[in-house]
Parts: structure tokens; sequence; C-alpha cells
């Protein structure tokens, strides 16, 4: 993120900005929406330069405070910061307004190229485009996880923990909540204990003089609404979320393709914390390897789709939900499932986000500068490096080798490549964009559209099926 943690920002001294009307603050999140492109490091750093710098809605220590509370949070961070922040401007309809305007340009894309793919997915020319985006989105997931890492491995404890989740998941395949769970719990207790601090990112709440010149700094805008109020409004989206489970499982029964979507996802929302790239690893463990909804390609396919769509980049399980219905109809049309297969996952996904925004935010607004807090979401996110590290290494078997075969002894169980399938176009592109995104650090977009005119290009040439 393009931000300075502890430094003065930009009319941090001059007079706060008039208080935005809720017109004034759609347009502000229809503009963010628009640009939300480039990940959940990239969304974040948007909405920083527009809030932040721009607009003075919110100090830089609030603005950290909020990111704080939403990394500690199952689901979509950057997504659930535009509620929270939409929230403390105007109340519940702020929230909601922030956040769904957030995910909206998403979820209409990535339905389209959803249709498109299990239309066109296999003829020769399409792969070839998306064989190019496979080796792109390896190097944005590495580019991802160095920007994670340089940020969260800030001691020899956190790399030690990283190191750890590492091997939990990848050889022993740990459940990845009980990985975050365990991170947090050493976190805590040993900022507790004074043995280690956040990192600077973290713990900017807390240090650096008073912030003033904002709509909301330290002495303004304590939050919306009372508890009260807001147990009352997270019941609703409580039961928003629950009864079309209740309702489909129900209606259809446990096994029916629409139920375990519903039920699965919802079971996502609930342990995936860590961000997008730490969610994917979890989905693409279930999805692939014990639903068999679609292949470790197809993964990748879905997840260059969300690269090269505005939102948040876990609109990718829109996709997963859409493949997954399109494939086991029942007796609906095929289109007519995955179009209702990927709504379903997009809303047990969303839902809950509201959730924990609207229930939690009016008590952990009383919380900034907690340190023990702070130090918990420190080990959580160094744990989280670890985690990106295995999607990435999962990612980069499945997109250079053909074939992998199971490895197992000594209580470990993992899938490891079979080195005489390596695909040679596959390892040279994927180098090609590594050099591109690392050395020449040329963007996210550029890197997607050169490594897609490359597949498309080898394939033109014969090279590749």
């Amino acid at each position: 993120m393009s931000m300075e943690p502890g430094a003065p920002a930009p009319g941090a001294d001059a007079a706060a900005p008039p208080f935005p009307s809720f017109r004034e603050a759609l347009a502000v999140w229809a503009r963010v929406a628009a640009l939300s492109f480039g990940g959940p490091a990239g969304q974040i750093a948007v909405m920083h330069r527009i809030l932040v710098d721009e607009k003075r809605w919110i100090s830089e220590r609030r603005f950290l405070h909020a990111l704080n509370y939403c990394m500690l949070l199952p689901g979509p961070e950057a997504q659930q910061l535009a509620t929270y922040v939409g929230w403390l401007l105007h109340g519940a309809k702020g929230g909601l307004a922030a956040g769904l305007l957030f995910i909206l340009p998403g979820v209409v894309a990535i339905m389209a190229l959803s249709m498109i793919y299990a239309a066109f997915g296999h003829v020769s020319a399409v792969a070839a485009l998306f064989f190019g985006l496979k080796a792109a989105v390896l190097a944005i997931v590495l580019q991802a996880l160095a920007r994670v890492a340089s940020r969260a491995l800030t001691n020899r404890l956190m790399v030690a923990l990283a190191a750890l989740s590492f091997v939990a998941i990848f050889f022993f395949r740990a459940p990845f909540p009980l990985i975050v769970a365990g991170a947090g719990v050493l976190g805590f207790a040993a900022a507790r204990a004074g043995l280690a601090g956040p990192s600077a990112g973290h713990a900017a709440g807390a240090s650096a003089r008073p912030e003033g010149g904002y709509v909301l700094d330290d002495e303004r805008g304590e939050g919306r609404g009372d508890p009260a109020r807001a147990r009352w409004v997270a019941l609703l989206f409580a039961v928003l979320w629950a009864a079309p489970v209740a309702a489909l499982v129900l209606a259809l029964g446990p096994d029916d393709v629409f139920s375990r979507i519903a039920l699965f996802f919802s079971k996502m929302a609930v342990v995936t914390f860590g961000g997008a790239y730490a969610a994917l690893a979890y989905v693409a463990q279930q999805a692939v390897e014990n639903y068999g909804w679609l292949a470790a390609g197809e993964m990748l396919d879905g997840l260059g789709m969300a690269e090269t769509t505005p939102g948040p980049l876990i609109m990718v399980l829109q996709f997963v939900g859409f493949m997954a219905a399109w494939r086991d109809p029942g007796g609906l049309p095929p289109w007519v499932a995955g179009v209702a297969g990927g709504l379903i996952a997009t809303w047990v996904t969303f839902t809950p986000c509201f959730l924990w925004i609207f229930l939690g935010a009016p008590y952990i607004e009383v919380l900034r500068g907690n340190r023990a807090l702070a130090g918990a979401l420190s080990a959580i996110t160094a744990a989280v490096v670890g985690v990106i590290l295995n999607l990435g290494l999962w990612f980069a078997i499945h997109v250079v080798f053909r074939q992998t075969r199971p490895v197992e002894g000594l209580g470990a169980s993992f899938d490891a490549p079979v080195l005489s399938s390596v695909d040679p176009w596959a390892l040279a592109l994927s180098a090609a964009a590594l050099w591109a995104t690392f050395r020449l650090r040329l963007g996210m977009l550029t890197v997607l559209a050169l490594c897609s005119a490359a597949g498309l290009a080898l394939h033109l040439a014969g090279l590749v099926g």
C-alpha cells in the first residue's frame, strides 16, 4: 500500500472538510468500486488515496484501525473496510451502500465471464488465452506473497509462525481455521507478556501525535449508533444469511448441489481468515480435491477472471458456484442452474461480511490502540504468509507440470509434481511473467494482457494446443 504509517497525511493540520452528504458518499463509493482492481492490496491503496489523502474523510490512524479489525475477520478485508468506513460516515445505510457498491461490478462481470467460459472454455483459442493467463496469475500470487511478507515478517517469531503454518497446511493438510486460531492466541499472549509487539503498520493506530483536519479523526466521529441497535441490525443479516441456506437444505436435501454450495460457502465465510489469497487456498483444496466441482486448471482460470475485473478477488467463488451447478443442474437448464449456483455462492459469501461489521464495529471502536489485539493481528498475518506460500506452490505445480503424484509418510500427505511432465512453454511463460512483475515492475493488468496474448500467439504458432 502506498501509505506511510505514522507520517503526517496531506491535510492533517488543515481544517476538517464539511461532513459529506449521503449522495456525495455514494458517488465516491461508486468511484472506489470502478477503480478496485489489483487484489486487496491495490484496493486498500485506492481507498486510502481517495478517503484519507484526497477527501480527508478519515484520518490515517482511524483508517488503519478499521483495516486492522477487518484483517482479523473472515472474508475479503477490502470490501469489509469499505463497509466499515461507510458505517462510520452514515450508519447502517452507509455501510450497506459502500459494501454493495464495492462488489456489484464484480458480480456482473464474473457472471458474464463464467457464461462465456462454460460455453467456449474448451475452444482452442480461448483455452490458449487462459493458458497464458495462468502464468500471469502465478506471478501475481507470488507478488502478493512478497508484499504481505514484507509487512508481516518483522521478527523471528513471525518468520517462525509463517514457516510453521506453511509446513502444517502443505505437508500435513492442517485445517486453516486451526492455524489462524493458534497464531492469534500466540500473538495475543506474546503481546500481553511484552515478548513481541505488532508490526509498524498494525501499531500505527497506537502511536504518533493526534491527527486533525479530517471528518473522522482522533476526536471526531466515535462511531454510529449504540450496541443495542447494532445487535438488531446484525440479527437481521444473520437471518438473511441463514434463512436461504436452511430453506435450500429443507427443500432439496443436504446432498443437492445447491444445498452443498450454500453450506460449503457459508462455512467458508466463517473460517477463511487472512484475505482472498488465504481463502483461495482453502477453497482450492476443498472445491477441487474434495467436491470435484472443477479442475485445478479451471480454478486458476477463475482466479484470472477475478484478477481482471473490479471488485474483491474473492469473487472467484461465484465462478466456482456457477461451474458446480452448471455441471450438476438437476432438472434445470444448465445456464439457469449455473446462474443460481453463482448467486447462491455470492450471497452466502458476502452477507456475513455485513454481519461482522455491523455487529463488531461499535465495540471495536473502543479498542483503538489495544496492543494485545494488534499482536494477535500481527501473528495471524504472519501465519497467512505461510498459507499464501502454500497457495503459490500449489498453483506453480499445476501450472508448470501436467501430472502430480501423491506422497505419504511420517504423517505427511501432499501432491508432488512428476518432473518428467514439465510443460516447457508454461515454464517459460511463467518465468517471463515473474520477470515482468518483479524486475520490470509492470502493472497487473499489463502482465495479464501480455501473458494472454503470448498464450494465443503460441497457439497460433502450433506450439500449444
